[in-house]
């Protein structure tokens, strides 16, 4: 393998255990996600370091809906604050940010910082910031299949034309490859509804370490680690 070819293209992240975070400290939910903002910013460097092209970071699911009304008011308004104060410094870094997920049942004020964003960060050229927001990869992809029936139901496609391409073009990730690299913090070994049709032939990387304590050195050696993969995609070498 090339060490281009060593590097991955595409790292997504499951930014797993701000709330044991907090916990194991006495503290409040909120301060554990409030602590994962840092490294976000280490990432973003390292991953700019690396030369990785595109970064996707699991930012809230579908399923956080579930949690206790002052968790989620209180992610939203982090979320809305952290926009706000990193957006220059992305562009500074040359960082564009996009989004995955439905939007659409985001607050009109969440849904305008998010648009801001992604106008003022257009054309960055260092990198890609992918966050996936109000994201489930079962919801992505039975939004995409009631897409391709609508297709079909109009006649722009016949049934037999359908294809994994077909697929893949209606996903919100169309526009980006798939991910190389996928890691988990905290420890915990599974997807979480996440990336699981992009994730075919991804490797899987789980530190133990808990999401506010991850650091450059810890994307570091997620990329080292990767680079020791043999990627074989189902084939012979």
């Amino acid at each position: 393998m090339s060490d281009q070819k060593r590097i991955p293209q595409h790292v997504a992240i499951i930014m797993d255990g701000n709330g044991r975070w907090a916990e194991l400290r006495g503290k409040e939910r909120y301060e554990g996600h409030a602590a994962g903002v840092e490294p976000v910013r280490a990432s973003l460097r390292a991953a700019a370091r690396w030369g990785v092209k595109y970064l996707t970071l699991y930012a809230f699911s579908t399923e956080n809906w579930g949690r206790p009304a002052e968790e989620v008011d209180s992610l939203m308004e982090l979320f809305c604050k952290s926009v706000v104060n990193e957006t220059p410094e992305l562009i500074r870094q040359g960082v564009e940010v996009r989004m995955i997920g439905d939007r659409s049942r985001f607050s009109e004020k969440v849904q305008k910082y998010l648009a801001q964003a992604e106008e003022r960060t257009a054309g960055g050229k260092t990198l890609t910031l992918i966050l996936a927001l109000n994201y489930s990869s079962r919801d992505e992809i039975t939004r995409a299949v009631r897409q391709i029936a609508r297709r079909a139901e109009a006649g722009e496609i016949a049934p037999g034309e359908i294809s994994e391409a077909t697929i893949g073009d209606a996903l919100d990730t169309a526009p980006y490859p798939d991910p190389d690299l996928i890691v988990r913090t905290s420890g915990e070994q599974r997807l979480s509804n996440f990336l699981l049709w992009q994730a075919s032939y991804a490797e899987f990387w789980f530190p133990e370490v808990l999401w506010p304590d991850f650091t450059e050195r810890d994307f570091d050696a997620a990329v080292e680690e990767y680079a020791r993969r043999d990627r074989r995609f189902g084939l012979v070498k």
